[in-house]
């Protein structure tokens, strides 16, 4: 499956649009009591991209459901809460494609 932020994917031809997909994934990121601005950064960035991973993972199995071999067209939204929730949103446009 190929995923793109692009409206096309080059040496490509889109044969049917078949819809529009998501992904969403929320984590609460756990949070520890440290001085260590460093350790509480990686923490996050950790927490981000597991939940970006799971709502990625959520994407294509929407795509696959109606028959797409690609998303195109991807838009990433990530929210961080001030109470530590992290939430990502991912749409994009599942199609069908073939090689030129």
């Amino acid at each position: 499956m190929i995923l793109t932020t692009t409206q096309s994917i080059e040496d490509y031809k889109i044969l049917a649009y078949r819809g529009i997909v998501s992904g969403t994934a929320v984590n609460i990121q756990k949070t520890t009591f440290t001085f260590n601005m460093e350790k509480f950064y990686e923490g996050m960035s950790d927490c981000v991209s597991e939940v970006k991973t799971k709502a990625f993972n959520q994407l294509q199995e929407e795509a696959e459901k109606l028959n797409a071999n690609a998303v195109v067209g991807i838009s990433v939204d990530i929210e961080v809460t001030s109470s530590s929730y992290v939430m990502v949103s991912i749409t994009g446009t599942a199609v069908s494609i073939v090689k030129r």
